[in-house]
């Protein structure tokens, strides 16, 4: 079967419940985790917005996810390591955690993927990485990927 993910709320393609976004309460959603491989010593999870009018725009960095995870709780909040000992990153808003939807009004739209990914090993970064950072401890660790892709307009 493979990796994959369910993200509460939202079908793949089909619009994000505005309680996720900057329009609600902007709330972490409930992720559903399953089929991660027998090898993977980590999960990560990278939200991101492709269609933000500077670029990619990330809203959330989750690492170090424990490779038997299977529900990664709504509501997360701004802690750089988590009671479940998961570790959050930077977002390109500045924070630590998660930040959900705000496409410019009138702009259409956008197009926002969670993408997880199944590591062979921990990721070993200080302070509150990166995005990029991320990726770049990742590289050549990656076993499985997969994605939901979630939209949101104003």
């Amino acid at each position: 079967m493979g990796l994959s993910i369910a993200v509460e709320g939202i079908k793949d393609g089909g619009e994000i419940p505005k309680r996720f976004t900057c329009d609600g309460e902007n709330l972490s959603p409930r992720i559903t985790i399953s089929g991660a491989p027998e090898k993977a010593k980590a999960l990560v999870l990278i939200m991101e917005d492709p269609d933000a009018p500077m670029g990619l725009f990330v809203h959330w960095t989750l690492f170090n996810i424990p490779p038997n995870t299977v529900e990664i709780k709504p509501g997360m909040g701004r802690e750089r390591v988590t009671a479940e000992g998961m570790e959050q990153g930077k977002n390109d808003f500045g924070r630590t955690g998660y930040d959900g939807p705000c496409p410019p009004r009138g702009h259409g739209p956008h197009r926002y993927y969670f993408r997880l990914y199944a590591v062979d090993s921990k990721l070993s970064l200080r302070g509150t990485p990166t995005r990029k950072e991320i990726l770049n401890a990742m590289e050549g660790k990656i076993l499985e990927n997969t994605y939901i892709m979630g939209k949101y307009g104003r």
